[in-house]
């Protein structure tokens, strides 16, 4: 997976004017996209990206980081020890693994906010050949719980709410929005968010997915088709047409490509 190359705000005569920001390269909000990179804080992503992949990623959200940094040390408007408040607080810089059948789902965050996704291949015994059971299939259920772990504390908004209506409906087989279920407790965290500024005290999607399965009348497991109208639930209501990293379409189509084998929806 790779990031965007760093932007270079009004750039004038080949320096920069402003510091590059999470904005500028990342697809993130709130305070984080108005926060300039720092030196530490590609530091400490490195190092994060190190722990678990043994290196730092070609690409990824370090590299992006350390390029962004570089450039606005460069040009004076970030010192060499600056670190980013966000960076620095309670949620800091994390790479978490999710473990699924076959793949893990490796999800790098800045402040809780989501940078990077990528899905590993595990080694996996061939228990049909061992006279065993065969894994069974991802349902769209666990998929929405994989959410609440990789993208849990993105608060919930109208593209989530809608594209874990369109889940519900796929997983239940009902047009029906079940009453005090995740498609309506998505929808008023939507609307609950709407009113309140910044993030804090917002409903997260890991409020309202943890524990998917058993708030689910009905389960099944996750196809291409699901995934294709989950995936287009999410883009229509975004503003910016654009599906959140690790978020419900996001993992919806994960569970497919694990199920299938093949590239995920939309490759």
């Amino acid at each position: 997976m790779s990031q965007e190359q760093p932007k270079r705000p009004q750039d004038q005569g080949g320096e920069l004017q402003e510091p590059i920001k999470y904005g500028d390269v990342f697809q993130v909000s709130g305070e984080l996209a108005a926060k300039p990179i720092a030196p530490e804080d590609a530091a400490m992503m490195q190092a994060a990206e190190t722990q678990v992949f043994g290196q730092t990623q070609k690409g990824g959200p370090a590299a992006t980081m350390q390029a962004a940094a570089t450039l606005n040390e460069r040009a004076g408007l970030v010192g060499h020890r600056d670190v980013t408040d966000v960076v620095a607080g309670k949620e800091g810089v994390a790479v978490a693994e999710t473990a699924l059948p076959g793949d893990r789902i490796i999800t790098e965050s800045v402040g809780g906010q989501v940078l990077g996704q990528y899905i590993q291949p595990t080694p996996v015994m061939n228990t049909a050949a061992a006279g065993g059971v065969m894994q069974s299939a991802i349902t769209i259920g666990e998929a929405l719980e994989a959410t609440a772990r990789t993208a849990g504390n993105k608060p919930v908004d109208h593209s989530d709410a809608a594209a874990i209506q369109a889940a519900e409906c796929r997983a239940t087989g009902s047009s029906l929005i079940v009453p005090g279920g995740l498609a309506a407790t998505a929808q008023s965290a939507a609307a609950f968010n709407d009113g309140l500024v910044g993030d804090e005290g917002k409903v997260k999607l890991a409020d309202v997915l943890t524990g998917a399965i058993a708030k689910l009348p009905a389960d099944k497991a996750a196809t291409r088709d699901d995934a294709e109208g989950v995936i287009a639930a999410e883009l229509r209501n975004d503003p910016n047409l654009h599906t959140h990293p690790g978020g419900v379409a996001a993992s919806v189509a994960a569970a497919v490509r694990l199920n299938e084998g093949g590239p995920p929806p939309g490759a």
